[in-house]
């Protein structure tokens, strides 16, 4: 069976984003080709969850953990809940598939320190470098995902009510307060690139030095560069950006269901991955501050 219908009604109905329906086709296909080539069998309406169990048996001697396993099994678990969904078939070979043990993963923030060291160290006289310092401001200061970065539109920017459209997962919109230094970097961005002789990327806020809209890998080699040379922590990246922005208004006392909306999460449970991180900051101030502490 053609995997096109599933991959229609992921993007149609459940709206989901082109990196995600592509990630779940490869997943897909990779599943499809290993029972074809496992058990010669063309048709995945009849697999059953021991030929599920040799796939991920396969996967893991391959070397890959179980984290990504889990997200191909997601992947898959997710196409027989639809085949469910149009009645292709009765029963789910993963009715009863339990997700495999993983590592909690710990994502270390930058410090304040550090992302006032890569903005002050920022050369924004030319194009290119005050394009970074918008990009690493604009991540501190709003926590958005790159994926929202890189489709933002000049439209989006309202500097007149200092607020960013940004268009989140399933094309959710929601709109984030700008603080006054990002709006006056946005606003020497703004009249920077119009000065330049470049196309116009339909529009898109952040360009390459071509005039083409940035990308994934462009973005995050801006990231990665500028905190290499302030910070030793193994990852830096977009998302520590992001999750810096949350830890450090949940240290300064910001409210979790306001950090929720902010972020674009559709619920607290995902926002509240980053409070270990405020608990760890008031158990300091409660140790240090408390009558009780240097007590016997």
């Amino acid at each position: 069976m053609p995997f096109s219908a599933f991959l229609d009604y992921l993007q149609l109905e459940k709206k989901y984003s082109s990196h995600t329906i592509t990630a779940y086709s490869a997943d897909l296909n990779a599943f499809k080709k290993f029972i074809y080539d496992s058990f010669g069998q063309e048709d995945l309406l009849s697999v059953n969850y021991s030929q599920v169990r040799s796939w991920i048996v396969q996967l893991s001697e391959a070397g890959i953990n179980n984290r990504s396993i889990n997200r191909k099994l997601s992947s898959l678990k997710a196409y027989y809940r639809f085949l469910l969904k149009i009645g292709d078939i009765e029963y789910s070979p993963l009715a009863k598939h339990k997700a495999l043990k993983t590592a909690k993963k710990i994502q270390i923030p930058f410090s304040q320190d550090e992302v006032v060291n890569v903005l002050e160290d920022m050369d924004d006289s030319t194009f290119e470098g005050l394009r970074d310092k918008f990009i690493v401001e604009l991540f501190y200061s709003t926590g958005i995902r790159r994926a929202e970065l890189i489709n933002i539109k000049i439209e989006d920017l309202d500097l007149s009510s200092c607020n960013l459209k940004v268009l989140g997962k399933r094309n959710k919109e929601r709109y984030i307060p700008l603080v006054g230094s990002v709006t006056r970097t946005a606003k020497k961005y703004l009249n920077l690139r119009e000065a330049q002789d470049m196309p116009y990327a339909d529009g898109y806020l952040f360009l390459t030095p071509k005039g083409d809209k940035v990308y994934e890998s462009f973005v995050y080699r801006i990231i990665n560069n500028y905190f290499s040379r302030v910070s030793g922590k193994l990852k830096k990246s977009p998302h520590i950006l992001r999750h810096s922005f949350a830890t450090h208004l949940l240290n300064q006392g910001a409210n979790l269901n306001a950090v929720k909306e902010l972020l674009g999460h559709s619920s607290l449970a995902a926002t509240q991955v980053y409070t270990h991180n405020n608990i760890s900051e008031l158990s300091k101030i409660h140790k240090n501050a408390h009558p009780r502490n240097n007590k016997d």
